[in-house]
């Protein structure tokens, strides 16, 4: 494949490398240098096979121009998050089930909607429209960890479970976003000077995740979608109005879990998952890029990704199998897999037909994941303590002994309200 011209515009590169556009294979040693010991330190494997992912052969995007993907079933997916679904006679899928899921995402599909004329859903394919102008005089900053201790307060008093700091790096922003009026490429630019990312972490319900497989477990993802909007948009005001530019994001403009991972967040585990010390996989994540100056966090790998080494159960669990059970490799199965990273992929095909063909997401993966547990107790803090150590086959064994992966009916659900 002939290398292509990469433009630097609107990306942080060296001062001393001022050209308007140079080879991919110049940009990769630019990244080589510029993120190498970053990359050891976060676990992350970035081979000469690496590129920008498009955001065009995002698996949730492919559904709407992708013949091969789209479907009555597809369709209805995404329409049945917005709009009154049709219940069945099956537990986890009765209208109140489906009542609370789309409730749940209420807040998120306001915020996504508003930009749609424009071909932009904001929070999904495109950043989220900035909180108001950006003050003309920026407050100084003279104790650079006292401020990044307010930020991060901040952001945790709005509502964010989880915060960290890293440094901007393009490789993980898509090299296009997608026009969602007809689902064309269009450019995917953010202001100069950004240097700071900020991610956030946001805690699903442990309950409702122990339903999934059902719309009831939905509200779930839909809840922190909605709340994660507020919270972005929230922090991205207080920023701005700070006097720094600030772009608010969660599933847009670039991929979270590097970023996450780089903040020190958590460690990237087989189900395609940032398995986080305080809540496990039971995270979403939304990010902040900003100027203002402030301390960034290091990745601090505990032991997940060597626990992760020694077990499968996400994948056994699986329904249509698109988990891997081997070892890490370069690469995937399909054009929805970003390309020259070594980690663990999904079968993205497989596992959105599931979707589909359900009618509503499913995480199975998050809910049998031996980490995915409330941490209120000696035993969850204890079973911690050996999967992060020399013991973790023991933790293993303890996990499969015990009954924390199974499925809490939706009809139990609903019957511990009082």
């Amino acid at each position: 494949m002939q290398d292509k011209e990469i433009s630097t515009k609107n990306t942080n590169w060296p001062a001393n490398h001022p050209p308007e556009a140079i080879s991919l294979e110049e940009q990769r040693k630019l990244w080589r240098m510029k993120y190498a010991q970053k990359d050891v330190e976060a676990g992350i494997e970035v081979d000469d096979d690496f590129e920008p992912f498009n955001q065009i052969n995002d698996m949730f995007t492919r559904a709407f121009w992708d013949d091969t993907i789209r479907s009555k079933k597809t369709d209805a997916f995404f329409n049945g998050h917005r709009v009154a679904a049709n219940p069945r006679k099956v537990e986890g899928f009765r209208q109140r089930d489906l009542a609370l899921r789309n409730a749940a995402w209420a807040v998120s599909n306001v915020i996504s909607s508003r930009g749609m004329s424009e071909g932009k859903r904001e929070g999904f394919q495109a950043p989220i429209e900035e909180g108001g102008p950006i003050a003309p005089e920026k407050i100084e900053i003279e104790d650079l960890d006292r401020h990044t201790g307010e930020i991060k307060r901040i952001a945790k008093l709005f509502g964010a479970d989880l915060v960290g700091v890293t440094d901007y790096d393009e490789r993980w922003h898509y090299s296009k976003r997608v026009d969602t009026r007809d689902f064309s490429e269009a450019d995917s630019e953010l202001p100069e000077g950004l240097s700071s990312v900020i991610v956030m972490g946001h805690a699903m319900d442990h309950d409702l995740v122990a339903t999934y497989p059902s719309a009831l477990a939905g509200a779930a993802t839909g809840m922190e979608y909605s709340h994660e909007v507020a919270i972005v948009v929230q922090l991205v005001t207080y920023i701005r109005n700070l006097g720094y530019n600030a772009v608010g994001s969660m599933n847009d403009t670039a991929l979270v879990i590097p970023y996450a991972v780089k903040a020190g967040l958590g460690e990237y585990g087989r189900n395609q998952m940032v398995i986080t010390p305080e809540f496990g996989p039971r995270v979403r994540f939304s990010k902040i890029f900003t100027d203002m100056p402030i301390a960034h966090d290091r990745p601090q790998p505990k032991g997940a990704r060597a626990f992760c080494d020694i077990c499968t159960k996400c994948a056994d669990a699986c329904p249509p199998k698109a988990l891997p059970f081997g070892p890490p490799e370069s690469g995937g199965e399909n054009q929805s897999t970003i390309s020259g990273v070594k980690k663990w992929s999904a079968n993205c095909e497989k596992c959105f037909g599931y979707w589909a063909a359900m009618g509503t997401d499913c995480a199975i993966c998050m809910r049998v994941c031996p980490f995915n547990r409330p941490y209120d107790g000696w035993k969850d803090q204890l079973f911690l303590k050996l999967a992060y150590s020399r013991f973790r086959r023991l933790a293993l064994w303890w996990d499969d002994k015990s009954s924390r992966a199974e499925r809490v009916k939706p009809k139990a659900w609903w019957g511990n309200f009082k």
